[in-house]
């Protein structure tokens, strides 16, 4: 199996190769540099395993929530690469790659994920570990004003359960999200990392889910924006 992962829907800007059984990834905060930095970044993994992108079994790639700007980068430039290189492609959640993340760092088996959204919002997400290890959402994604969580929204079984917070919404709106459902906020984990994409693609390999590149879309999950008028608009 090998596999291209690359994410830009947050402030960091994330790829990762996987060979067989090796991973090789590559994580960076870098605000606004995304369209910079992603394809040097993939360069040097296909350089450092001594592969081609032709070579490729498929493209992964974030496909959102997060920023409006850095997923449509991450699902345009996975396209480019996919369409070049005639691979097919498979889209995975952020907020999922960064429950993954709390499996692989933390054994956690229950996850709140929640990316600051702005706009006084967040992206949010609840993950239950299966049997296969992998991270699945329970219930739905949402764009909500913390103060404006609801028991409701806390799916059953993790109301009295060690639960896991990661995300940048946890270091924004910590209070309000803790009053809603108690968790274990994990600081190392802000952002989505490909390497966890890559574990939550493999079996969508397998089952043929990958699709054609131009059938790859992003998740915005807030479908309306407020946009302000400039004087005189």
């Amino acid at each position: 199996m090998k596999l291209l992962a690359l994410d830009t829907s947050t402030e960091a800007c994330s790829v990762a190769l996987q060979i067989g059984a090796e991973i090789l990834s590559l994580d960076e905060v870098c605000p606004q540099q995304h369209s910079k930095r992603v394809l040097p970044m993939v360069q040097q993994l296909l350089s450092q395993a001594g592969i081609a992108l032709k070579d490729l079994d498929g493209i992964v790639f974030g496909r959102g929530p997060g920023s409006f700007t850095g997923v449509r980068i991450g699902v345009g430039v996975a396209q480019g690469l996919a369409f070049g290189a005639g691979l097919p492609l498979y889209g995975v959640s952020t907020l999922a790659a960064m429950a993954q993340a709390a499996k692989r760092l933390y054994h956690a088996d229950k996850v709140v994920a929640a990316i600051d959204a702005r706009m006084a919002e967040v992206y949010l997400g609840c993950y239950q570990l299966d049997a296969a290890g992998l991270m699945q959402l329970a219930g739905e994604e949402i764009a909500r004003k913390p103060a404006e969580l609801v028991a409701a929204d806390v799916p059953a079984g993790f109301g009295a359960a060690k639960v896991f917070g990661v995300g940048t919404g946890f270091q924004t709106y910590p209070d309000a999200l803790t009053a809603w459902q108690q968790v274990h906020i994990c600081p190392q984990i802000l952002y989505p990392s490909a390497q966890d994409m890559l574990v939550l693609s493999q079996v969508a390999l397998t089952k043929g889910l990958f699709v054609a590149p131009e059938l790859a879309e992003p998740t915005y999950v807030r479908d309306e924006v407020t946009w302000q008028k400039l004087p005189g608009r």
